[in-house]
C-alpha cells in the first residue's frame, strides 16, 4: 500500500474512533406531552418562578410543563413550612411520608404568579422538585467530611439526607424527583463547605450509591448564581458543569435573595437541563402496572421487596461512607445504664475503610449497631451472608443480627460469633447461611429457623453483657457481603477427625443468646431543628 493511501485509511480510522468515542447528544427538546410538575420552595424559588422576576413558571409551561408549587403553609401539618435541609427527611423518609406525597402529588394550585396557559391533563404530579433557600448554604464542618449519622446543617449532616432521603426515590422509578441546591450566600464564611457539598451533590451522590435508576437528577442552582461564568447547562448537546474559583453570591438584590438577571440566568440553563433529565428518565422508567396489578391487595406478611439480588452484592465495604436505600448504621444501647456503644467507618480495613465498634457495655445490659431499611430487600438468592472481622481481644460473644417483616410486627434472629485468639490479629472471615440463624430468645417462637430473606427490613452486629460483668473492646467489619460460601475440602485426614473437619469452618456460636435490640424501632438521634427560612 502507498504512503498516502496508508495515511488515508489511518485517517479514517481516527475518525470513526473518535465519532465512536464521543458521548452522544442530550435530547433538550421539550416533552411532547404535556407533563406535570410541582417544585417545594419557598421566598428565592417563587421569585425565580414569577413572571418579570425569574420567569421560570412560564418558561417551563412555553416548555410543555404544567407548574404547581408549594410555600409556606402548604399541605398536612403545614409541611411546606420546612424546606431546610434537614426537613426533606420529614418530607421524603419519615412515618407522614405517604400523607405528604399523596398531597404532593396531586397537588394542582399556584402560589406564586407566574403564568399558566396549559390546560391540567389531569394524573398525578410526574416531577418533584425541591429546594431549600439560601441559608442552607451555611453548612458548618469542613468541605471533605464524609457523611454522619443525623440530620443538622453542616456538610455531613447535609450529606446524611440526601443519602437516606434516596431510598424513598428508589422506590419511585415512576416519578422523577429534582434537587435544585440551594443559593449561595454573600457571606464567605462557610462558602468553601457549600461548595463542597453541592459538587458531591452533582458528581459523587449517586455514584457513591450506587444508584439504579434514573429517576434522580441536580441542577446546580448554587453554582449558577456564583459566577457570570459558572454554568450548569447543555452546551452543544452536552450537559456541563463549569465552576470558577467564585464560591459566594454574584447577583444579590439588596440581600442574598437572588436578582432578577441572577434568577433568568437559572432560568436559562434548568430549563433544557430538565428538558434532558425528562427524556433520561423517560427512556429508563418502568411501563405502567396493569389495572389489576394496581387493585390486587397485597397480604400484610408479604411486603413487597426489591428484585433478588445476584450473589456476592457488596452489601457495605464502609468505603463510600453510605449505603444504598438504608438509614445507614447507627449506634443503640440500653440508656437505663452507662454503657455507651459508638460506630463508625474508619481506616484500617482489608483495603480502606472498615466499621468500628467500640462498646464499653455495663452488666446485664446491651448494645447494638444497626443499619435499618425502610424498603424491604428480598436476599433470597444469595443463600447467605458473609464478612471479615477483627477484635481487639479473643473470648468476647457478639451477635449478628437480621431482622425481618413489617415495621408493626419485626423479627429479630440472631447468630452469634466467639471472637478468636487468630481474630485479635488478623482478619478472620465469617460465613452465614441463613438457617444458622435462630429467632431471637425474647421474642415468639425462640429457636425458629430464620426464613424471611425476602423481607430483610435491617442487620446489625451487637454484644450484651453478662450479669455479673460488663465488657469493653472494639471489633472491626469489613467486606460485608451477600452469599455464602463452603469451605474448602479438608486435606486428608485421620477418620475420626473427618466429620469434624467437614463441617462449615464458622466461628464457635454461643449458647446464650440475649436480648440486644428488645427496643428495635428506629430510635433517632434527638434532631436539632434549624430555623424556618
Amino acid at each position: 500500500m502507498k504512503t498516502f493511501e496508508l495515511f488515508a485509511v489511518l485517517l479514517v480510522l481516527s475518525a470513526l474512533f473518535l465519532s465512536a468515542a464521543a458521548p452522544l447528544p442530550q435530547n433538550a427538546d421539550p416533552p411532547s406531552e404535556v407533563v406535570k410538575l410541582i417544585f417545594i420552595h419557598h421566598s428565592t424559588g417563587e421569585n425565580w418562578l414569577t413572571d418579570g422576576y425569574g420567569d421560570l413558571g412560564k418558561t417551563l409551561g412555553e416548555n410543555n410543563y404544567f407548574v404547581s408549587d408549594t410555600n409556606y403553609g402548604w399541605g398536612p401539618d403545614s409541611i411546606g413550612d420546612r424546606t431546610d435541609i434537614p426537613n426533606w427527611i420529614e418530607w421524603f423518609s419519615s412515618a407522614n411520608t405517604p400523607i405528604y406525597m399523596e398531597a404532593l402529588f396531586n397537588e394542582t394550585e399556584q402560589h406564586a404568579s407566574y403564568t399558566r396557559v396549559l390546560p391540567d391533563p389531569g394524573g398525578e404530579n410526574q416531577i418533584i422538585m425541591f429546594k431549600s433557600c439560601f441559608p442552607n448554604s451555611a453548612l458548618e464542618g469542613n468541605p471533605n467530611d464524609p457523611p454522619g449519622t443525623y440530620e443538622e446543617l453542616s456538610v455531613s449532616g447535609a450529606k446524611y439526607v440526601y443519602n437516606a432521603i434516596l431510598r424513598y426515590f428508589g422506590s419511585r422509578p415512576d416519578k422523577l424527583f429534582v434537587v435544585i441546591t440551594a443559593p449561595p450566600l454573600s457571606d464567605p464564611a462557610y462558602a468553601a463547605n457549600a461548595r463542597a457539598f453541592n459538587n458531591w451533590l452533582v458528581n459523587d451522590w449517586l455514584r457513591e450509591n450506587n444508584y439504579p435508576y434514573s429517576n434522580v437528577a441536580v441542577f446546580d442552582f448554587y453554582n449558577v448564581l456564583t459566577d457570570p461564568n459558572a454554568h450548569h447547562w447543555v452546551n452543544q448537546g452536552q450537559i456541563e458543569h463549569i465552576t470558577t474559583a467564585r464560591n459566594t453570591l454574584y447577583y444579590p438584590s439588596g440581600d442574598d435573595h437572588p436578582s432578577e438577571k441572577g434568577s433568568r440566568k437559572a432560568t436559562a440553563e434548568f430549563v433544557p437541563m430538565l428538558n434532558v433529565f425528562y427524556h433520561r428518565w423517560k427512556a429508563a422508567a418502568p411501563s405502567e402496572p396493569a389495572p389489576e396489578a394496581e387493585t390486587a391487595p397485597q397480604p400484610e406478611s408479604q411486603p413487597q421487596a426489591l428484585p433478588a439480588p445476584a450473589e456476592g452484592l457488596v452489601i457495605d465495604n464502609f468505603d463510600s461512607g453510605t449505603v444504598p436505600l438504608s438509614y445507614g448504621w447507627e449506634a443503640y444501647r440500653d440508656e437505663s445504664t452507662p454503657s455507651v456503644m459508638a460506630c463508625r467507618a474508619a481506616e484500617g480495613g482489608r483495603s480502606g475503610n472498615a466499621l468500628k465498634i467500640d462498646f464499653d457495655i455495663a452488666a446485664g445490659s446491651w448494645g447494638t449497631c444497626a443499619l435499618m431499611y425502610e424498603t424491604p430487600q428480598n436476599w433470597d438468592a444469595a443463600g447467605g451472608i458473609s464478612f471479615y472481622f477483627r477484635a481487639s481481644s479473643e473470648g468476647v460473644f457478639f451477635d449478628v443480627d437480621l431482622y425481618a417483616g413489617s415495621s408493626e410486627n419485626r423479627e429479630t434472629y440472631v447468630y452469634a460469633v466467639e471472637t478468636s485468639p487468630e481474630s485479635v490479629n488478623q482478619w478472620v472471615e465469617v460465613s452465614l447461611r441463613w438457617e444458622d440463624f435462630q429467632r431471637a430468645s425474647w421474642e415468639e417462637n425462640a429457636g425458629a429457623a430464620f426464613h424471611k430473606a425476602n423481607q430483610i427490613t435491617g442487620l446489625a452486629f451487637g454484644m450484651s453483657a453478662p450479669p455479673e460483668e460488663s465488657i469493653a473492646g472494639s471489633i472491626q467489619i469489613d467486606d460485608l457481603t451477600l452469599g455464602y460460601t463452603e469451605a474448602e475440602p479438608p486435606a486428608a485426614q485421620p477418620a475420626a477427625e473427618t466429620e469434624e473437619a467437614e463441617k462449615p469452618m464458622l466461628p464457635c456460636a454461643s449458647a446464650l443468646l440475649m436480648p440486644l435490640f428488645a427496643a428495635v424501632a428506629l430510635l433517632r438521634r434527638p434532631k436539632r431543628q434549624p430555623p424556618i427560612f
